[in-house]
């Protein structure tokens, strides 16, 4: 089944509204060709700004995270009618980063992928194991806790966008094999046809989220079950452009 290709940026804490401004107006231009689906999540504060620069453009803008509730005390989140008066279309949900230094678990992955879905934000669920999981042969068990708890309850999976970020991968310069990567990924969609049929796993598009750059994207693309990337640092700058061309 084909499935269109999508490569998302991940800005992390980076940019300022220059900054992200003028990366956005040298990509413009530089992928106005490109068959692929094509976001930047970019830091809250800057939504506004960078929906402006994108305008016109193929590249849509996402968030970094949202709340399960729509209202209350929760100093310093962000709901989901904040990020749609401004048009984001994309949410980055239960990324390692926030589960390692922000308490995020499966359970409160699978809350803000429910109220992300409610209001008709396409989540983009982060999975993936630590070394030391990898090492001892707990890859799939990780993998399959994440995906049955973080997709708890969810009636429709073809709204929802994965991405396999093995956490020994991110940030590190180190980077799955093309077969590694591919193996894994093929082992998330036979798990999400367990969980929610054949037919709608197969419509599901996996990124690849460890470390996609230049060099290597058109190896990772080339893979049967990899849609995409979910591109960290490669995304601040114009690097990003060679991996959303990664077929020419």
């Amino acid at each position: 089944m084909s499935r269109k290709p999508f490569i998302a940026g991940n800005w992390k804490m980076n940019m300022t509204v220059a900054e992200g401004t003028k990366l956005i107006t040298e990509l413009k231009p530089l992928v106005k060709e490109a068959k692929c689906d094509i976001a930047l999540c970019v830091p809250a504060i800057l939504i506004p700004a960078m929906t402006k620069a994108a305008k016109g453009s193929k590249i849509k803008i996402g968030a970094q995270n949202v709340h399960w509730a729509e209202a209350g005390a929760y100093t310093g989140e962000i709901s989901a009618d904040m990020l749609k008066d401004y048009g984001v279309k994309y949410v980055i949900i239960g990324h390692s980063e926030r589960r390692q230094y922000f308490g995020d678990t499966n359970d409160t992955v699978n809350l803000r992928t429910i109220k992300a879905l409610e209001n008709e934000l396409t989540p983009i669920v982060c999975v993936g194991e630590t070394l030391e999981e990898r090492e001892a042969g707990k890859t799939e068990d990780v993998l399959a806790r994440q995906l049955e708890f973080g997709l708890f309850g969810i009636e429709d999976v073809k709204k929802i966008v994965i991405a396999y970020e093995p956490v020994w991968a991110i940030g590190t310069g180190k980077t799955a094999t093309d077969e590694q990567a591919q193996e894994t990924i093929a082992f998330i969609r036979k798990r999400l046809s367990k969980m929610f049929g054949l037919k709608d796993a197969n419509r599901v598009r996996i990124l690849y989220g460890g470390s996609m750059n230049a060099k290597n994207c058109k190896g990772l693309m080339a893979q049967h079950d990899i849609d995409g990337g979910l591109i960290g640092g490669a995304s601040l700058k114009l690097d990003f452009a060679t991996i959303v061309n990664y077929d020419k």
